[in-house]
């Protein structure tokens, strides 16, 4: 267990600068959930937490994302709770400080006015999601949104979402960084990571912007995922994570997939890590499961326990 895990999000942020930062991701329940059932996912969660030796819990905020991707979802859209809720009725006895995200869109200027107004910032960090597609209707865009923290709750930490699939797609994904930065964006948080040499080509080109343009780079998150079956490799793919042929072609035929990923992950994660050290870019890692199997789960939770050395601290 680390000497000195933070206690509030200032010290989370000022650890992921010095010493790296290590995070464990969880999707709320169901928004069909009984209150019984809620209380029940609450128990279990915090007692898979507690001996986790992780600097902060993330709570994703899910959104419909047929709009980005007609094929067939793998595992059906099923609304949940709303993760700052879930935070702060059902995670009480959660110490450590959470990162809970906000599908900007969702929500009406009220709405992020009166979450942001109410929430605790010595607790809680916030990471804003613009729209999953250009086309799809929003109630609320990503700058009005960083608009409406700046002005409302600027001492709220703010992070932003790192996709690098679009950076191989557009090669400007670091400039997106940049411009979030500039409105106010403390840390990044990757997409899941399974192509590690587009994900290196992004942390390069926004070192590199960051050395001509004079600022320092700020904290970079890789989020780790396994992946212990064919359906769950087919959601990652649905959401838009791009997995090398050969990798691919590796899970396909392996008798056991999760292992398989498993050990990619951690290889991932340690190229990573030594890419980071040597360009100087603090980062992190988010580990997170895409499927609510509780093997995968378990895998994860022992995928955590792996990284911690891999951090400068």
């Amino acid at each position: 267990m680390s000497a000195a895990l933070p206690s509030t999000v200032r010290g989370l942020l000022a650890g992921a600068r010095e010493r790296g930062v290590l995070l464990f991701g969880l999707t709320p329940p169901r928004r069909s959930a009984s209150p019984e059932q809620v209380e029940e996912i609450a128990r279990v969660t915090l007692a898979r937490l507690t001996p986790l030796d992780v600097d902060a819990l993330v709570l994703y905020d899910i959104d419909d994302e047929s709009d980005r991707n007609p094929d067939e979802r793998p595992f059906p859209y099923l609304p949940t709770m709303d993760p700052a809720v879930f935070h702060a009725e059902h995670l009480t006895g959660w110490h450590r400080p959470t990162v809970i995200y906000r599908c900007v869109g969702k929500y009406r200027d009220s709405e992020l006015r009166d979450w942001l107004e109410a929430t605790d910032p010595d607790r809680v960090a916030t990471v804003f999601v613009g729209a999953s597609s250009g086309s799809k209707l929003v109630h609320t865009v990503l700058s009005r949104a960083h608009a409406l923290r700046r002005d409302t709750r600027p001492e709220l930490a703010l992070g932003g979402v790192a996709i690098p699939e679009r950076h191989t797609r557009g090669g400007d994904e670091h400039l997106r960084l940049l411009a979030k930065q500039e409105r106010g964006c403390g840390f990044f948080v990757t997409q899941v990571v399974y192509d590690v040499d587009a994900t290196k080509s992004l942390v390069s080109d926004y070192h590199y912007t960051c050395r001509e343009r004079g600022i320092e780079p700020q904290p970079i998150v890789f989020t780790l995922s396994v992946c212990g079956s064919l359906k769950t490799l087919s959601f990652l793919k649905w959401l838009g994570v791009a997995v090398p042929r050969w990798l691919e072609n590796a899970l396909r035929h392996a008798e056991d997939p999760l292992t398989e990923s498993y050990e990619q992950c951690l290889a991932n994660a340690r190229e990573l890590a030594a890419f980071c050290r040597r360009l100087g870019v603090p980062f992190g890692f988010n580990v997170e499961s895409v499927s609510i199997r509780k093997v995968e789960i378990d895998a994860s939770v022992a995928l955590v326990g792996r990284l911690r050395p891999l951090l400068p601290g």
